[in-house]
């Protein structure tokens, strides 16, 4: 049985950082590239970033570029997300995703395996 579960979250004020991270069992992880999404209310859920399965590649929506990291660590089955400089657009539940092949990593339906979310609140 698969698992996705993402931990981290919480408040934080303007400028300041958090990391998320991802723990994932039940399949083999290092053959499949991680994204990380976010959704607020109303709207749709969007890629924010993903990693490739042995993690050389990366990719980052412009809004996040230069403030986020995303990385992972393959013997622990685990992806993260450094997420600093943070603003209170960053708000949002942020949920970690699975898939050998997405074809378009900004598009939650490339994705097949997620998390339940982590809830992020930036404080103005």
């Amino acid at each position: 049985q698969v698992q996705v579960v993402e931990s981290g979250g919480g408040l934080v004020e303007a400028g300041g950082s958090l990391n998320l991270s991802c723990t994932v069992s039940g399949l083999a992880f290092e053959r499949y590239a991680m994204g990380w999404f976010r959704q607020t209310p109303g709207k749709e859920r969007e890629g924010v970033s993903c990693i490739s399965g042995d993690g050389t590649r990366t990719y980052y929506i412009k809004s996040v570029k230069e403030r986020f990291i995303i990385s992972r660590d393959n013997a622990k089955q685990k992806v993260y997300l450094k997420m600093n400089d943070l603003k209170p657009e960053d708000t949002a539940i942020y949920y970690c995703a699975a898939e050998r092949y997405p074809t378009y990593f900004r598009r939650p339906h490339s994705w097949s395996t997620w998390g339940q979310g982590t809830q992020v609140v930036v404080s103005s």
